[in-house]
């Protein structure tokens, strides 16, 4: 039965995948994610129901439109093919559960957050603000757990991660407006909910995670000569690994630093 999810879920996210790819490019620009259909950008071209196959249209095509001939970014199966490792990972790491389908929304959002904010510097409101509503939902239900046992402490303690990840940027921010952006803000409090479903330890550690990742980064760029000490580097991207580490491993990693401690 796990086996099957596995594969749906692999599935499904090789399809939200070649979905999250319209999002990317037209929530920037504040676009319509559902019309027009999609089209090739250098033709205007509509793409045929055969081509938009999510990685094997790609392939067949040899990565070049099928009326222009124009070459097709291969960014368009990278994100397919690791929104459906991504899910299929998921899946394999929550097993059968009502909190896979809370965690799903969140990869994908990631996935599209994450090239968004690399892309424009910026974390749209339009994928931020409803992911609150979404998220919370989700992890009600998760916490109701129907046929099985309820925790709602897990919740409880999933609003007051909301508020304290958002408090603690919203504070960093006051007091170091060059370092983050207030989409960074929003976007805390959205990750606090899932990390504080989780645990106090997945709360700290992925709050954490994401400052030491991005540390080693931006770091690493300067010491090849890509950045300057000065140079802006997206957070969000970093964010959102950080939050995906804090739930992975978040609580045996905070048992054992009490454990040393």
């Amino acid at each position: 039965m796990t086996g099957a999810v596995i594969a749906f879920a692999g599935l499904l996210g090789l399809a939200v995948g070649s979905f999250l790819n319209v999002v990317v490019w037209r929530v920037p620009r504040g676009e319509s994610v559902v019309h027009p259909p999609s089209a090739c950008p250098r033709c205007g071209h509509a793409i045929r129901s055969r081509d938009n196959v999510p990685v094997v249209s790609w392939l067949l095509l040899h990565g070049r439109c099928r009326d222009c001939d124009n070459p097709i970014s291969a960014r368009y199966p990278w994100v397919e093919a690791t929104t459906g490792v991504l899910f299929a990972l998921t899946a394999w790491f929550t097993g059968v559960s009502w909190v896979l389908p809370a965690l799903l929304y969140l990869v994908a959002i990631a996935v599209a957050l994450a090239l968004i904010d690399i892309d424009t510097k910026r974390l749209p409101d339009a994928i931020v603000l409803p992911s609150y509503a979404v998220g919370l939902v989700l992890l009600t239900l998760a916490s109701w757990n129907p046929g099985g046992e309820p925790d709602w402490a897990a919740l409880t303690r999933a609003l007051i991660g909301a508020a304290a990840l958002f408090t603690v940027y919203f504070v960093m921010i006051i007091v170091y407006p060059a370092g983050i952006g207030f989409g960074d803000v929003k976007l805390a409090g959205v990750l606090g909910l899932y990390l504080g479903w989780f645990g106090w330890g997945s709360l700290l550690i992925g709050w954490f995670a994401a400052f030491l990742l991005g540390g080693v980064y931006a770091v690493g760029l300067i010491v090849a000569g890509r950045a300057g000490r000065k140079s802006g580097i997206p957070f969000g991207p970093w964010m959102l690994l950080g939050a995906l580490v804090g739930i992975a491993v978040g609580e045996q990693v905070w048992a054992w630093y009490l454990d040393v401690l």
